[in-house]
């Protein structure tokens, strides 16, 4: 019956949906969610090969492949995701995390780069721990994590023989280490102790005396690295500006840092990230040109940057010089492109692609890439976002708003199973970046903050009013969507706005505000006070900002997705949405998925997200189903 159902729906849907059936569609679907990707790539200490996590297998495990191209060798065969990988400078090892059930407890392990010799170095358990790097040096791992005490991520050297832990700094926040000496006398770490705030600190690990080197009032973000030589730290600053640039602190010979002085720094971008090369000579910088990525080479000597055109990606990520700096790992992607690694020649700039992961059944020329669109909401604000228009669109049709998660995440053209399938099945989709998303600079970032939150939940409205008033979406057939804070504005949207909205879907969403700050990791409820607001002083503001006390406003058909081991977001947030919609008969399903936590990393489990949600949206934007909520 479902399926005869699905094929008399679709039959009211432009392009490939009317000359496909049920069946058909549901095949191509999970052709799109199987689309591989790869990432993390760190190179071997000759140069001659990478290591990289790739889920060619059906999760994401270690794979090699040497730089010149040739075939890949899986390394690892865990039950769990890995979730990065890093190659000793000097050695064999292979450093690399693992997350048990797909949740948030990652455990440290190293291995033989053959898959010998693999060992655990973490003790397991329910604490967190963040792999970082190798020291130049290749005697030790940076690490943070919260043995120590549940409500806070602490600074760590990690032996990579015995795993013997030794205490770098206590953070009393979040934060790491950033870079160590080549000495490994000095330590730069960051302490975030809410979320859009941090600081730098230099650490002589000797003596155990810290500098500041990032003072400021009000927000403000940074992250950096040392110079091998400990006398010069190279960060992304935010100081008395909006905008991020690139910028350095010397270090005197007393020891005292002097002040933040900006090396390259653009008027129209943000500087999104930058790594150095093992020489402490030059740096790659990546550059955020309005949700696409730029990169430029910043010799350290002179201070001149070189732009590097022709990047075959709109994304760049996971960047990485070999040892010698004559080559840079790159993780390229974009709307009509999965992200794989690529390796980029220094010295000619010119790009050889290394991975190949999987896309059989996809054709990326057939893609659908967004359009970048302005519009003002509700107070006059500025805002722009991605729309995805499916192919011989004729006018106002189906289309669903996708929100994205942080909130100070960013919406940026990224390669998106979910929307190629949705767009498969002739919905549109938009994709906004509302008050509160990172990439436009320090101001537009806090404009969220605390009980400033109802105006990014009055933006969702101002979304809709786009798409209607531009004659882009029919008004009876929007859908709405996201992932973790993308599914509390999901639900903000359809207990706010009941009458905008024909069906939503929420993925691992916060939908209580004070369930989340009681059962959510202790550190993160520690850091998202500012954020959300203090569930101990206001408590009132974070209940009324809260979608479960006007669940009694839904009318649409609501689809809730969550995962068993989900720490950040647990899953008692989904159970309060389903149970209260169940006792008031709106129509809602329920997809828990037992083996993930935070987000789906298994292929499996994507395909099947991916199906459920387009046939979920297939059923209730068609024009029969649009009619019958009338």
């Amino acid at each position: 019956m479902r399926r005869l159902a699905l094929l008399l729906l679709c039959l009211s849907l432009p392009m490939f949906a009317q000359n496909k059936s049920a069946d058909e569609l549901k095949a191509a679907i999970t052709r799109m969610a199987r689309v591989g990707r790869c990432g993390s790539p760190t190179f071997s200490p000759d140069g001659k090969t990478l290591a990289v996590v790739c889920d060619m297998s059906g999760l994401p495990q270690i794979w090699t492949v040497p730089v010149e191209g040739g075939w890949p060798t899986l390394i690892s065969a865990f039950d769990d995701p890995v979730g990065e990988v890093n190659w000793s400078p000097n050695s064999d090892w292979l450093a690399f995390s693992i997350a048990p059930g797909g949740g948030m407890n990652s455990q440290v392990y190293v291995a033989k780069s053959d898959g010998s010799s693999i060992k655990r170095l973490t003790a397991g358990g329910k604490d967190s721990n963040w792999l970082g790097d190798w020291t130049l040096d290749g005697s030790r791992l940076t690490l943070a994590s919260n043995q120590r005490s549940p409500d806070t991520m602490d600074a760590y050297l990690l032996d990579p023989v015995g795993g013997k832990v030794d205490l770098v700094a206590e953070l009393n926040g979040v934060g790491g280490i950033e870079g160590v000496s080549r000495d490994n006398r000095y330590v730069l770490i960051s302490r975030l102790a809410n979320r859009g705030n941090n600081n730098l600190y230099l650490v002589d690990h000797k003596t155990g005396s810290e500098q500041l080197l990032t003072p400021h009032t009000g927000p403000g973000e940074f992250n950096g690295t040392l110079s091998p030589d400990g006398n010069t730290v190279y960060l992304v600053t935010n100081k008395d500006r909006d905008l991020t640039a690139f910028g350095r602190v010397r270090i005197g010979a007393d020891g005292k840092p002097g002040p933040i002085e900006v090396i390259a720094a653009r008027d129209d971008a943000e500087l999104e990230n930058f790594v150095m090369n093992d020489q402490g000579t030059q740096v790659a910088l990546i550059w955020n040109n309005a949700g696409r990525d730029q990169l430029a080479l910043n010799d350290l000597a002179s201070g001149k940057s070189t732009e590097v055109s022709h990047v075959p990606a709109e994304l760049i990520g996971g960047t990485a010089f070999s040892r010698d700096g004559k080559k840079l790992a790159l993780v390229l992607s974009g709307a009509a492109a999965n992200p794989d690694v690529w390796v980029m020649d220094v010295a000619t700039h010119k790009f050889a692609q290394v991975t190949h992961s999987p896309h059989a059944g996809v054709v990326f020329g057939d893609l659908v890439k967004p359009e970048l669109v302005s519009f003002k909401s509700f107070d006059g604000l500025q805002l722009s976002g991605w729309l995805y228009r499916p192919k011989n669109e004729s006018g106002p049709g189906a289309y669903v708003i996708s929100f994205h998660g942080g909130p100070e995440g960013e919406e940026v053209p990224s390669f998106r199973s979910d929307y190629q399938a949705l767009l498969l099945a002739g919905i549109g989709v938009f994709a906004p970046n509302v008050r509160g998303s990172s990439g436009f600079g320090k101001k537009f970032v806090n404009l969220d903050n605390g009980p400033l939150r109802v105006n990014a939940v009055k933006d969702i409205k101002s979304c809709v009013d786009y798409l209607v008033d531009n004659h882009i979406a029919d008004r009876k057939r929007i859908g709405i969507t996201g992932g973790s804070y993308g599914g509390y504005m999901t639900m903000a949207g359809l207990t706010e706005y009941p009458d905008s909205f024909a069906a939503g879907a929420d993925l691992f969403g916060i939908v209580n505000f004070k369930t989340f700050f009681e059962h959510t990791e202790p550190w993160m409820a520690a850091i998202s006070t500012v954020e959300y607001g203090d569930p101990k002083t206001q408590g009132e503001m974070l209940d009324q900002l809260s979608p479960i006390y006007k669940l009694d406003r839904i009318t649409a058909p609501t689809m809730v997705l969550h995962g068993a081991n989900d720490t950040n977001v647990p899953v008692i947030e989904a159970e309060q949405i389903v149970s209260t919609l169940k006792k008031r008969g709106v129509p809602v399903e329920y997809v828990l998925f037992p083996d993930e936590g935070h987000g789906w990393r298994k292929v499996n489990n994507r395909i099947r997200s991916t199906v459920e949600i387009t046939q979920f949206f297939v059923k209730y934007l068609n024009p029969e189903g649009a009619e019958a909520r009338k």
